[in-house]
């Protein structure tokens, strides 16, 4: 297929494709799904190998967030039944973090609900990123507490963060229908304030609320215009009890689809497979590896995920390997930058363009941890499926809400 030849040619080259292309990858049959997958996995090779990153969540404050994000189940006024509970202990924390690092976790997420932090709450998750550092040696954290006030970026990276995630989620056109008590371009303050303290950025989409193609490709030419080292792709999980709990409209041919055109998009950025894939991809999810190269290790924010033996599993049977703590993630020009260069938008590496269109240049995008209001809260365990599900479906028999691990008195799966 021609078009794929040259999504291939251009991700090699970290050449931007057109809007056109990227619309014409999501609009590809099920009969082509395997030569798109191919394809991308060509790209996907070629910056990451067949190495994959594990990440692992701990959610520091679960649920009562004043935030309306329509997608979320610690939105204000859910009803979901998830669990509540103030801040972490540092060592608290700090051991859960260590279960993931056990699993072969390099990166441990920090995720807070809430607006944004109180300088008092940065100081908090100073002193848990420290504790965590201490306790495993070489560990990366990330930082996602939600919308940033001047300063506090700089405050956590000198507390030791090495990232901090913030998603924008979905396009700037129908943000205003997801949420209402923030808009987009706080959403890309944020990302670039932490750009701008040295921070590696973390922003992507949560896809499947019911956006168009167009709004899909729309977020992700506006992430790349960002320039985040990481981009987690989540799918919505209809948390029973959120205004989006009907909507069922991803398949898993859609889903492989959407990450796809997010390679080809992003071609030498982390891609994660976050939020939703063991619900969405079901009995895909090796096929997804030839796409991403980093995914979340056991449960979620606010629901559960496969067994953490079971995504090991799954790694090594696909013919991939858990990525070493020794190993840089990101390709040597995109990490030579990043070390070398000023901090702040998007940078053209190696003279290659990286920016999106003019009219995406100002947009932004989660953590591979989702926002502090939801992001990739929203991931569940995939029970067993006798048959395939139609798109539009109701499946609450897919979403399982977390009840292990931090916050209780049960061990993690990871």
């Amino acid at each position: 297929m021609d078009l794929l030849n040259t999504l291939v040619d251009k991700g090699l080259r970290r050449e931007l494709p057109t809007r056109e292309e990227a619309l014409a990858v999501l609009a590809t049959s099920d009969d082509e799904l395997l030569d798109v997958v191919a394809a991308a996995g060509k790209v996907r090779r070629q910056w990451f190998g067949r190495r994959v990153k594990l990440n692992y969540l701990v959610n520091l404050k679960s649920g009562l967030c004043p935030e309306d994000c329509s997608y979320c189940s610690q939105r204000l006024g859910s009803k979901a039944e998830i669990l509540k509970y103030t801040w972490l202990k540092p060592e608290e924390a700090s051991q859960a973090a260590a279960a993931g690092v056990a699993g072969g976790a390099k990166r441990v997420c920090l995720v807070a609900s809430g607006r944004g932090p109180t300088d008092r709450d940065v100081d908090r998750v100073g002193k848990t990123i420290a504790a965590i550092k201490e306790q495993n040696e070489g560990v990366e954290v990330c930082a996602c507490l939600g919308l940033l006030s001047d300063g506090q970026a700089e405050r956590l990276k000198d507390a030791g963060a090495d990232a901090y995630n913030h998603n924008l989620n979905t396009s700037e056109a129908t943000y205003g229908q997801i949420t209402k008590t923030h808009t987009y371009a706080d959403r890309v303050d944020t990302v670039q304030k932490a750009h701008a303290a040295g921070l590696s950025a973390c922003s992507g989409l949560i896809a499947g609320m019911g956006e168009s193609d167009e709004d899909l490709v729309d977020v992700v030419y506006s992430l790349r215009g960002l320039d985040p080292d990481s981009v987690p792709v989540n799918f919505l999980i209809p948390f029973e009890g959120t205004p989006l709990a009907k909507e069922w409209n991803l398949t898993p041919q859609r889903a492989l689809r959407i990450l796809a055109m997010v390679r080809f998009v992003c071609p030498d950025v982390e891609v994660r497979l976050a939020g939703g894939r063991e619900v969405h991809l079901r009995s895909m999810q090796p096929l997804a590896l030839h796409l991403v190269n980093s995914i979340f290790l056991g449960d979620y924010l606010t629901s559960e995920g496969q067994a953490g033996q079971a995504d090991l599993d799954m790694i090594a049977d696909a013919g991939f390997e858990v990525e070493g703590a020794g190993t840089s993630t990101l390709p040597a020009h995109r990490s030579d930058v990043a070390a070398a260069a000023p901090a702040g938008g998007c940078g053209a590496h190696d003279g290659a363009p990286v920016c999106g269109p003019a009219d995406a240049a100002d947009s932004a995008g989660t953590a591979g941890c989702g926002s502090a209001c939801g992001g990739c809260s929203g991931h569940a365990e995939a029970a067993p499926v006798a048959a395939r599900a139609d798109a539009g479906a109701v499946r609450p028999d897919l979403v399982a809400v977390r009840r292990r691990g931090a916050g209780t008195d049960l061990a993690p799966n990871a």
